[in-house]
């Protein structure tokens, strides 16, 4: 075969094939989570939005307060007393911006209606992921978004408690409180919802005999890190929604 110039073309090395891809299968999710003496909770740092100096002690554990005080707002409020914090996981979400305007906290069930394990979609049975802490299996996690949240003021801040809090169904079987109508989680009207919030948020004030308690909520992230030096809190992955069966036809058909 010759080319265009009648110079005589050679035939140019094969090209190596590439290796095959090995193609894995996607990385089961496990259905449970534990976290125990030997493999304690994730703490990490809260980011900062001042540059500390150095502080004598330890950074403030957020967490750790945050779960006294809200021990001791079920304790006081009688509408919350169902409220069990030995089941229930607090942690932190950092901020994605600097903005005071976002993502304050929520809490997140780790339970289908009515305390329900599983829940049928179509023929899949899915499950939630279940979280274990020191044997005692969570029912719901409390995540507050740091540090948005203590930018807020002290009286906000409060209330964001009460209000989360407060969406624990007051069966505390891991399902949220669930309001009569089309608004479910925070009724018809969450205005009004926030003013009933606000208004047990004051009534625990009034009188308290330990202001110790909250006093952290009195101050910005700016002067909780001019204090401590920082501040830290538990982190843990967002709990997943997982398939565990897959039911007949039938049996989908009846469970709608």
């Amino acid at each position: 075969m010759f080319g265009l110039f009648g110079t005589r073309t050679r035939p140019g090395p094969r090209p190596v094939p590439a290796p095959a891809r090995v193609v894995r299968p996607p990385r089961a999710l496990p259905l449970e989570l534990r976290w125990d003496a030997k493999r304690p909770l994730p703490v990490r740092a809260v980011p900062a939005r001042v540059k500390a100096g150095p502080v004598a002690g330890r950074p403030l554990d957020f967490c750790s307060r945050m779960r006294r005080l809200c021990e001791d707002v079920a304790a006081r409020c009688e509408v919350l007393a169902h409220v069990r914090m030995s089941q229930v996981l607090l942690t932190f979400t950092p901020s994605r911006n600097r903005s005071r305007y976002g993502l304050q906290a929520r809490v997140t069930p780790l339970r289908f209606r009515g305390g329900a394990l599983t829940r049928r979609h179509g023929p899949v049975d899915y499950q939630v992921q279940r979280f274990v802490v020191d044997g005692a299996e969570m029912l719901y996690v409390l995540t507050f978004c740091l540090p948005r949240f203590l930018d807020q003021p002290f009286e906000e801040k409060l209330v964001t408690v009460f209000h989360e809090l407060y969406h624990m169904s007051p069966a505390f079987d891991g399902d949220l409180r669930r309001h009569p109508g089309r608004y479910a989680v925070h009724s018809h009207s969450k205005d009004r919802y926030d003013a009933r919030m606000g208004e047990l948020a004051r009534a625990y004030l009034a009188g308290h005999p330990d202001p110790g308690l909250f006093d952290f909520l009195r101050h910005s992230s700016a002067e909780l890190w001019g204090r401590y030096g920082g501040v830290t809190g538990v982190i843990v992955p967002r709990p997943k929604l997982l398939p565990v069966g897959w039911g007949t036809a039938r049996a989908a058909a009846q469970g709608r």
